[in-house]
């Protein structure tokens, strides 16, 4: 598959002549790059400025020439991911328009197309830049922190790579936890057994190993040991050796909780930090240990910090929209409050 150039005239006086570009695709490629029902074009045709035409296995791209360019490059990425056997969606589009138009130096080819884990069909795979580093940290450092919005993949990657640890013999256990802050850590008054008060809070992290792993294999893991799913009280006064140790929610760890979490760090164990700091539940306005980490660990060696945004969600489309929509709101009023202060401090006081 080669491009080529042709230079047009342009109807604007001073305006960058227009280009044509054909790309002549392989037959067994075309429904793959198109999608169903030309899913995949519609949203090429969105996102990119330059017009495109599919005329059987040629695709024809017209504007201006860096509009041109960029609409190249991507069309090039989505046919290699095709090429690979991989489906795309119109999800894969907007990232990969997405990385293209950010400038970054990683293939969006490269980075779609990393497997981390597979099952019944299924892969499992960064979806993003962003998401591909924070798989790339965990690969290379003991401890990662996961920070991030929330449908950015933080906790499913994680829990990924711990199964995928976990197969391959480097650990010989996954250890799972969440502080259980709306019932304050003190479970006893809720009704059931210790399993049945803890469940509502565990529950999202089951439902990702159901995802990953048989399901009739994870009772027997859990009461092997070899999986446990625990809330953070539980960690204390522990060594967690030769482990992948996940701690969700992490926003809602107090700073002494964090510590006390981190310290359980055993030899030949590796931690992933996942949070939202957006999102703090702590009662009484308590510091969140995740910021408290956030200010005090970086520059540590072995010790990485992952940041996620809104580019990085990766569940419906308003998710990202919702948490743009809120940081926006949120810096409104930081500014609103700021600026009340700054009125407040220059008030001569009262006699």
């Amino acid at each position: 598959m080669s491009p080529h150039n042709e230079n047009g005239a342009s109807s604007d006086t001073g305006a960058a002549p227009a280009v044509r570009s054909t790309i002549e695709l392989r037959p067994d490629d075309v429904f793959g790059f198109l999608g169903s029902a030309d899913a995949n074009l519609r949203e090429l045709e969105q996102l990119l400025e330059a017009d495109i035409h599919v005329r059987g296995n040629t695709v024809t791209l017209t504007g201006a020439p860096p509009e041109v360019a960029l609409a190249e490059r991507a069309v090039e990425q989505l046919v290699a991911l095709v090429g690979r056997g991989q489906p795309i969606s119109p999800e894969t589009v907007r990232h990969t328009v997405s990385m293209l138009t950010e400038g970054v130096s990683e293939s969006p080819a490269e980075v779609l197309s990393l497997d981390i884990l597979s099952r019944r069909g299924k892969t499992i795979r960064p979806k993003t830049l962003n998401q591909k580093r924070y798989v790339d940290a965990i690969d290379k450092n003991t401890i990662v922190f996961g920070i991030g919005p929330a449908g950015t993949g933080k906790t499913y990657l994680a829990m990924a790579k711990a199964v995928q640890a976990l197969q391959a013999k480097q650990v010989s256990r996954i250890i799972l936890t969440r502080p259980a802050v709306e019932a304050g850590e003190r479970l006893g008054f809720l009704p059931g057994t210790l399993n049945e008060k803890i469940d509502p809070y565990l529950r999202p992290l089951y439902d990702a190993l159901h995802d990953m792993m048989d399901p009739e294999a994870i009772p027997k893991l859990l009461q092997a040991g070899v999986i446990e799913v625990a809330p953070l009280g539980y960690m204390r006064g522990r060594t967690l050796n030769d482990a992948f140790i996940i701690l969700d929610e992490a926003q809602n760890t107090t700073a002494e909780q964090m510590k006390m979490f981190l310290t359980r760090l055993g030899f030949g164990s590796q931690v992933v930090v996942t949070g939202d700091v957006t999102q703090v539940d702590l009662p009484g306005g308590a510091r969140s240990g995740l910021r408290a980490a956030a200010e005090i660990l970086p520059g540590i060696d072995d010790i990485h910090f992952a940041e996620l945004n809104s580019s990085d969600v990766v569940r419906h489309r308003l998710v990202s929209e919702i948490v743009n929509a809120y940081e926006r709101a949120e810096a409104t009023l930081d500014q609103t409050v700021n600026r009340a202060q700054r009125r407040a401090a220059g008030r001569p006081g009262r006699r």
